[in-house]
């Protein structure tokens, strides 16, 4: 054997073959997996213990006449599921959510909406209108709630008086005006939020775009109804899924302010549902009430997200 035959079987000896490190490199692609489940296995099972597992208690129970205190349960099929859509308290509270949550959706998105394309203008101290319009958001719901019940039941009517107008404020007292007390109410608090995220969105969007629409002639409304509004697609969506399972959802800004009244005209179904289960200690109907809003919730929830969805790719 002459020298070169030597060192070609000795640098072969010390080179690994092909096999040796695929299989090297599947152990550290195993080990790397194993890491990321261990790292995953607390939230997963504070998960499970603080969310799957009481979701699918609340599921069972709603089949039983549980009432939350004794510690029997006696399987009563779908009685309970049957007697909601006889509650004639079950189906009002829903109602007022609805229409709670269309005037929501509607009112906070335009409003945001606009709030965002003016201050993403070069107008004066944009920076200050900015804050004072998310202030509020970052108040609780309960405060925003005892805020306006004094704006409505006091200040607004001094001020009423003070410029001699006969003008009638106190909207909480009302059950024809509660609902536009709380919207109000609602609005206030939440705009400046969703017009953060517009924001965000108009930022995004290329100048090129505006600067080429320019060019071609456009004009501000040209460019407002081709450029602006597709390119906030993705946007929109977030801020009306947002706003619309939000508003379904109210429950600290009434307690705080009307407490269902007058009488029950301003009782939401979060509300109804929190009375069934602490109040009247029905907890399995409440359980099964839950179920139904749960549904509810999340069949709205794809709908909008589906047809927003479609609307971003046809624009």
């Amino acid at each position: 054997m002459n020298l070169g035959e030597k060192n070609a079987r000795a640098s072969s000896t010390m080179i690994p073959s092909k096999s040796i490190l695929v299989v090297h490199k599947k152990k550290m692609v195993s080990s790397k997996n194993i890491q990321y489940y261990l790292l995953l296995l607390p939230p997963l099972l504070f998960f499970m213990v603080a969310m799957i597992i009481p979701l699918l208690m609340g599921i069972y129970n709603s089949f039983t006449d549980w009432d939350g205190i004794s510690l029997t349960k006696n399987w009563i099929g779908i009685t309970n599921y049957i007697e909601i859509f006889k509650d004639d308290m079950f189906i009002n509270s829903f109602i007022f959510t609805g229409l709670f949550m269309i005037f929501n959706t509607i009112i906070q998105n335009v409003a945001a909406f606009l709030f965002a394309v003016m201050l993403d203008s070069s107008i004066k101290a944009k920076n200050f209108y900015r804050t004072i319009i998310f202030a509020p958001v970052l108040l609780s719901p309960i405060l925003v709630g005892q805020i306006w019940t004094k704006m409505y039941g006091t200040i607004l009517p001094r001020i009423n008086e003070l410029l001699g107008l006969n003008i009638d404020f106190n909207l909480f007292s009302s059950p024809d005006t509660v609902l536009t007390g709380l919207v109000i109410a609602n609005n206030w608090q939440w705009i400046g939020y969703w017009m953060l995220i517009y924001l965000a969105g108009l930022q995004a969007v290329p100048k090129d775009i505006y600067e080429a629409c320019t060019v071609d002639g456009g004009n501000w409304w040209q460019k407002f109804f081709h450029i602006t509004i597709p390119m906030l697609a993705p946007s929109i969506t977030i801020c009306t899924i947002g706003i619309a399972t939000g508003s379904l959802k109210v429950f600290e800004l009434i307690v705080a302010s009307t407490g269902g009244g007058p009488g029950d005209s301003s009782k939401s179904t979060i509300m109804d549902i929190y009375d069934s289960a602490f109040m009247s200690q029905q907890s399995s109907y409440a359980s099964a009430m839950s179920v139904v809003f749960m549904l509810v919730l999340l069949v709205f929830a794809y709908i909008q997200l589906k047809v927003l969805r479609k609307r971003e790719v046809e624009l």
